[in-house]
């Protein structure tokens, strides 16, 4: 994927930190590791405000992101605020250790994926990227509209920083930051609009993303589905490794008259 030679017409807006807050061992247990829970280091670390909570079960706000975390080792009480959070009917993303859930809640989701962590990704500063903000809203939600890159909501940009390119004006690319546990910070919504693809906007968003989060001390991640090959070689060629497989795993929150009965 070849840079674009020619500069864009806008204007560079400097990257600002984002503080982190440590993830509270009495809530994770002996031996966490936050990239096996990213979701969940998050929530109760930098996230925290974000956080909503019915017992040991945390969301994001619904109009922030679709993640929800379970403890590592839920009980049926647990199972029970889930659906509460969740809403009959609603859907539990399983985002941490493999868990079984009761009886009754189906499996609504369940795509393999892989985890990428960049411990020798430096990043590069790009002076034509541009800051966006909840102004940018509208535009962002449309280019993820046309593009799928992965969950991104109405107020998923308060997660962290997001950077975007602009050309003749409108916004062509974007990528930013969601899962931020302490350490690490995730980079997420990498996409860019069909009509202006190989032109290496998406390796120059990942690389400014990269460099906001190596100037905080912290290193960057990522996410995508196993068989988004295209992607992942691109972030392997600018030094992501492979960490760990996972599965993007969901459930259904049963009918009440059957979660009522649960044990």
């Amino acid at each position: 994927m070849d840079v674009e030679s020619r500069p864009l017409p806008i204007t560079p807006v400097p990257i600002t930190p984002v503080p982190i807050t440590p993830v509270p061992a009495a809530e994770t247990g002996a031996g966490f590791d936050p990239l096996d829970d990213p979701v969940r280091a998050s929530l109760l670390g930098a996230h925290a405000h974000l956080a909503e909570r019915r017992g040991r079960v945390l969301r994001y706000p619904l109009d922030v992101s679709p993640f929800l975390s379970m403890p590592h080792d839920p009980g049926p009480a647990d199972w029970r605020d889930a659906a509460e959070l969740a809403g009959e009917g609603g859907d539990v993303p399983l985002t941490g250790p493999a868990v079984v859930p009761p009886a009754g809640w189906e499996e609504s989701r369940n795509i393999p994926g892989v985890q990428l962590t960049g411990e020798r990704v430096a990043g590069a500063r790009d002076p034509g990227v541009v800051r966006l903000g909840p102004a940018d809203v509208p535009e962002m939600l449309d280019l993820v509209e046309r593009t799928r890159p992965g969950p991104f909501l109405p107020r998923t940009v308060e997660l962290g920083v997001y950077l975007g390119i602009r050309y003749g004006g409108a916004l062509v690319a974007m990528a930013g930051e969601r899962l931020h546990p302490p350490g690490w910070t995730e980079i997420s919504a990498v996409c860019t609009d069909p009509a202006h693809r190989g032109r290496g906007l998406a390796t120059r968003l990942v690389l400014a993303v990269a460099a906001g989060i190596r100037d905080r001390g912290e290193t960057p991640f990522l996410h995508a589905s196993a068989t988004n090959t295209y992607a992942i070689r691109l972030y392997e060629r600018l030094g992501f490794r492979l960490r760990r497989t996972t599965e993007f795993r969901t459930v259904r929150v049963p009918a009440r008259d059957r979660t009522e009965g649960a044990p």
